[in-house]
């Protein structure tokens, strides 16, 4: 196992820096739509793999392009000109021991399943066309990846780093908060009006917050101007209520910001995605694996979702060093920030990174080498258990956007 390396973390605490910014890009951008159906076609892949075969078989399917349709909104609702198309493209394992892998199957399932449990406006049959673009991977890769089946051993297919840090600012917290509230079922039932394409651009400037949140609303639940105005009052107003519960900071809200309401130029939507239309999606380009964009924090632009979750350490390690720094924070009183970055070399065992650097912020008065025990355990412990992370990505238990 590679030697830790430790280093004291001297940068002050993000809360203290003057400016401050975060962005989540929610359930229904285009980007995180790509990913969230990148990753659903892994894990029917890996489903698919597990029932027929008993192990998970080599695949990388994490590229993925979301190419926008055309659209044509309008008061109590319009409609879809030309529907949005999905190609979903990489390597998989197509044939095994005689058995033809149904891909086409497995992709239309995976991504119609997860389209239906995720919208409320949008028809998967009428408003979405889904392409795949998958070959077999490479005889070496696929050989690299067949040897644990010998050893018990996964081993590295990418040298690549993983990055992770604990713990999350204010504003990192609620920027991920309001996404999820705006997008949870329980809103959607009394807020039909509100789509799932809700991005949130958080902002702290010294103590006061400012959210920019785009909402594509869903024009079959808007009648007229006057009625578009009052609903996104009504987000805004249910923001600013639960926001108030949870710091003391100014707030300001700003919602849908480029309208103009004297030409009625509005952020409507007949499905709830600006993907009918407005804008376009890749994988890769939106949340990391924390759920967030953080660019005043460490992060990589490594594309997890999609990618296995076996041996693929662009994906492994970057949830491994997320969960490594919560742990370390959580566990140990004498440290109060955590950064972790891990790199992996291609054909070694994913469990034994060529480099663990871990730069740690600590109490006053605290050392490096009276935590140096602990912190091993929790690191090994942690490198020790991608099983387990497999199982809860299989699970759905984590998410990687």
């Amino acid at each position: 196992m590679q030697q830790l390396t430790l280093s004291r973390l001297n940068t002050d605490f993000l809360s203290s820096h003057p400016i401050e910014i975060v962005e989540r890009k929610g359930i229904g951008h285009p980007d995180t739509m790509c990913d969230a159906l990148a990753e659903e076609l892994s894990r029917s892949l890996c489903e698919y793999y597990l029932e027929h075969f008993g192990l998970v078989l080599h695949h990388n399917v994490d590229k993925a392009l979301l190419w926008g349709g055309i659209s044509q909104p309008a008061f109590d609702g319009g409609k879809i000109i030309a529907p949005m198309e999905i190609f979903l493209a990489g390597r998989a394992t197509c044939e095994f021991k005689g058995i033809t892998v149904p891909l086409d199957d497995l992709v239309n399932h995976s991504c119609n399943n997860w389209l239906r449990a995720n919208f409320h406006a949008l028809n998967p049959d009428q408003h979405v066309i889904i392409h795949h673009l998958i070959r077999p991977g490479s005889a070496d890769l696929v050989e690299l990846y067949l040897r644990q089946e010998k050893t018990g051993i996964a081993l590295a297919n990418d040298t690549s780093c993983g990055v992770g840090y604990a713990p999350c600012s204010e504003l990192e917290v609620l920027s991920l908060q309001i996404e999820q509230q705006l997008n949870s079922s329980e809103i959607k039932s009394t807020h039909p009006e509100f789509g799932e394409d809700i991005k949130v651009m958080g902002m702290r400037r010294e103590n006061q917050l400012e959210f920019t949140i785009a909402c594509a609303f869903v024009d079959k639940y808007i009648h007229n101007t006057a009625d578009y105005v009052e609903k996104k009052a009504q987000l805004v107003k249910l923001v600013h209520s639960t926001l108030l519960q949870q710091t003391d900071k100014k707030i300001n809200i700003l919602v849908n910001a480029a309208d103009d309401i004297s030409t009625e130029s509005l952020y409507l939507t007949v499905t709830g995605t600006s993907a009918e239309s407005g804008d376009d999606g890749e994988v890769g380009r939106g949340n990391r694996v924390n759920g967030l964009i953080t660019p005043y924090r460490p992060m990589n632009m490594e594309a997890a979702a999609g990618k296995n979750p076996v041996t693929h350490v662009g994906k492994i390690y970057n949830i491994v060093a997320q969960q490594i720094a919560e742990d370390i924070v959580r566990a140990i009183d004498d440290v109060s920030e955590a950064y972790c970055y891990l790199l992996s070399q291609i054909g070694s065992p994913i469990h034994e990174p060529k480099i663990i650097d871990l730069k740690l912020k600590l109490q006053e008065g605290s050392t490096l080498e009276s935590i140096k025990a602990r912190i091993e355990d929790i690191v090994y412990n942690k490198l020790s258990s991608t099983q387990k992370i497999r199982q809860d990505l299989l699970s759905g238990k984590i998410t990687v956007y």
